[in-house]
């Protein structure tokens, strides 16, 4: 399918404006980029009950989160685990507060977003660990904080989808906390960028290969870690046991065949997968719903699976 007439003038407009690509800009100028990106093309931020910013205990000391309750839950609600993407080197509790608001209201649940630790100050495997604390802290203090233990879902967009992968893996390997779903948007499954989608979408359409080599090696120790499954989670050797999940591909995304990959082996294990790949679409789009008609009918589709999972 040709690429949607609303994402190329999202990439015309800034092929326009000019100026250097994320992997090229100064750390700081880059980070401000990426969370200024719900502002600029995402939905409006919906109306929930309350947001909170909580300190949770982590391997290496306090992680930021925030917490967004939505109105007219009851006395324990469902949870949504949110990691959000920028290659495990941008993004923060704030730059996904948008996809939070929208899945708290739509899917009747409560998001807590944390602020993982970021390479290249501290690289790999600080992300995962701090993701995995922070669904052991929400598990085991589900009923202080008014959630239900029995529906915890984790999920996440781009890198933040292959932290939540990974930390589902984690969980069933590690005997808990169980977990009902995990939401898995664009995902990273694989670090080696060896795909056709790298081939054919590796240039041109928002996220390139370029971009993903640098986020790959700001993130990683050495190279030979992309074989790591939790770096590359397709790499698992057996994914059975896993929780159902709603995977979610962009037709003009280099990560998209990983992603299709990644649900196609979930399939073959039995797990119980829901795979939407959108056609015409760049990676990011469900970021940019508020200038991208289909990214708010992908955040639909994601928070009625999520809605469906916690039923």
């Amino acid at each position: 399918m040709p690429l949607d007439p609303q994402a190329k003038a999202i990439l015309d407009a800034g092929e326009e404006a000019g100026g250097p690509s994320l992997e090229d800009m100064p750390l700081e100028e880059a980070r401000a980029f990426a969370d200024d990106l719900s502002d600029n093309f995402g939905v409006a931020l919906a109306n929930v009950a309350s947001v909170e910013t909580m300190s949770i205990p982590g391997p290496a000391g306090p992680i930021e989160a925030r917490i967004v309750r939505p109105h007219g839950t009851g006395a324990t609600s469902p949870v949504l685990i949110y990691y959000h993407g920028g290659g495990w080197v941008l993004g923060s509790a704030e730059s996904h507060l948008v996809e939070a608001h929208y899945y708290a209201n739509k899917a009747g649940c409560v998001v807590v977003v944390p602020g993982y630790r970021l390479a290249p100050e501290a690289v790999f495997p600080a992300a995962v660990d701090d993701c995995a604390a922070v669904l052991e802290w929400v598990a085991a203090n589900a009923t202080t904080l008014g959630f239900d233990a029995g529906r915890i879902a984790v999920g996440g967009d781009s890198a933040g989808g292959n932290l939540a992968a990974v930390v589902a893996q984690q969980a069933l390997n590690r005997g808990g906390p169980g977990l009902c779903f995990q939401l898995l948007v664009y995902p990273v499954t694989d670090a080696y960028q060896d795909t056709e989608s790298y081939r054919t979408n590796g240039e041109g359409y928002f996220l390139t290969k370029a971009m993903m080599a640098w986020f790959i090696e700001t993130y990683l120790n050495d190279p030979i870690e992309r074989d790591d499954s939790r770096v590359s989670p397709l790499r698992a050797a057996d994914l059975s046991g896993l929780p159902p999940a709603f995977v979610v591909t962009a037709e003009y995304d280099p990560l998209h065949d990983e992603g299709e990959a990644y649900a196609k082996r979930l399939e073959d294990a039995g797990v119980a997968v829901e795979y939407r790949s959108e056609a015409g679409q760049i990676h990011g789009f469900m970021s940019m719903a508020g200038a991208i008609d289909v990214g708010r009918q992908g955040l639909d589709a994601a928070a009625d699976a999520l809605r469906r999972a916690f039923a």
